[in-house]
């Protein structure tokens, strides 16, 4: 009897007992060892660092470690589990950090969905931290998360739901276009789910050059006339939408060039996707079971069509990005990781795809060049966007991250 992946994986679970452990970078073995380690001596850069604040990156692991925070309120795409049922992913988070950044990154599982606890909490843990990666915390309230921790922190505080998933996506969809021989300005882009991940990708193509985008939620088109919209469903109208058309998902579909789902899975019919334009795109992203499955996609007419599942051709993983992006941010102390480094993230992992075909247009998440090649072009841009406390050759960035990985 064949088990499935749920009951290898648990299996897998109990047999190691969790997936991170925390391992010493030095030995103690004589007094010698542990009056340099720790007392007396572990004093003095106590009080170097006193003196300079700085001085924690040059004497302490701060510059490498990153919280992974959430609150269990939206976990993968099984909804509210809470901050216990949270913490395998938050893990293998952990883990991916480590095996494919060299980050050292820790689970914070939270008990409480009150944002100001949230982000007090945050601020209070900061000073151990070179960055905070906030994850599975479920819309709209993880907008004004972020939004407030960005201005209270002047270390990076990424949203990977939002972001990761956002610059991921572009960086199939610019090979995508490549494939079929169309331009991101002259593209109609519909998206369902405007929760965290459906937020940031539509705002992030608008950045692109983007400008015909519909953004559908469980009710429909998102248009300024719609009743009850909160906040920022209304930035949302104001923004796409360019004809203010309403409307249902399948409405939306018709003639469009590109779908991106970022919602819940089995809700796209043979017939929306029959409905497109030519040369179809369908990013399918809905986890584990995507909005339409590839094989009906591409038997509708679809020519390229991503997923984010690891047993289908373009598999658009979030892991391709964030490792390497803290890995930049930390590398040369940015204050922040902006726009522009989400751009050039996206950028570097499309550009790892020399020649973009129907079944690749995101690089392998083994190839031993992603992580080294978007945190050399996040570095670089979080220098030339001067959020960057240091400058450093994002060349050495590149090779100092394949070093780490190759000791991984």
């Amino acid at each position: 009897m064949n088990e499935s992946v749920y009951e290898r994986s648990l299996r897998f679970h109990e047999n190691h007992q969790g997936k991170i452990a925390l391992k010493s970078k030095v030995k103690v073995k004589t007094g010698e060892d542990m009056s340099l380690a720790y007392t007396p001596g572990v004093a003095e850069p106590c009080r170097r660092i006193y003196s300079n604040k700085d001085d924690v990156y040059r004497y302490t692991s701060k510059g490498n470690f990153v919280a992974v925070v959430s609150d269990g309120s939206s976990v993968l795409g099984l909804g509210d589990l809470g901050p216990l049922a949270a913490m395998p992913v938050m893990e293998g988070k952990a883990m991916l950090f480590k095996v494919f950044g060299g980050v050292d990154a820790f689970p914070v599982c939270l008990d409480t969905k009150e944002n100001d606890e949230i982000i007090n909490t945050v601020k209070y843990i900061a000073p151990s931290f070179g960055g905070i990666n906030l994850e599975d915390i479920g819309a709209p309230r993880c907008f004004e998360i972020e939004s407030r921790l960005k201005k209270i922190l002047d270390i990076p505080v990424f949203h990977d739901d939002q972001h990761g998933a956002a610059l991921v996506m572009l960086a199939g969809l610019i090979n995508a276009l490549k494939v079929v021989g169309k331009k991101s300005g002259e593209i109609r882009v519909v998206i369902s789910g405007a929760g965290a991940a459906g937020t940031a990708s539509a705002m992030l193509l608008l950045k692109k050059g983007v400008r015909d985008i519909l953004v559908c939620d469980s009710t429909g088109i998102i248009h300024k006339e719609r009743a009850g919209l909160n906040p920022y469903k209304k930035e949302l109208a104001g923004l796409t939408n360019r004809n203010n058309e309403a409307g249902t998902l399948a409405d939306a579909m018709k003639g469009a060039d590109v779908f991106i789902g970022l919602s819940v899975g089995g809700i796209v019919s043979q017939d929306m996707v029959r409905s497109m334009a030519s040369d179809a795109i369908v990013f399918a992203l809905a986890n584990p079971i995507p909005e339409v499955m590839p094989e009906k996609a591409i038997k509708a007419g679809a020519r390229i069509v991503g997923t984010g599942r690891s047993d289908c051709p373009n598999q658009i993983n979030n892991a391709l990005g964030f490792p390497g992006i803290f890995r930049g941010a930390l590398d040369v102390r940015a204050r922040d990781i902006n726009e522009e480094m989400k751009l050039a993230a996206a950028d570097a992992l499309a550009s790892l795809v020399h020649e973009p075909s129907e079944s690749m247009v995101v690089p392998n998440i083994f190839n031993p060049e992603v992580a080294p090649s978007v945190a050399s072009a996040v570095a670089r841009a979080a220098m030339d966007s001067k959020v960057a406390r240091l400058r450093i050759d994002p060349g050495e960035i590149a090779e100092h991250t394949r070093e780490l990985l190759k000791s991984q």
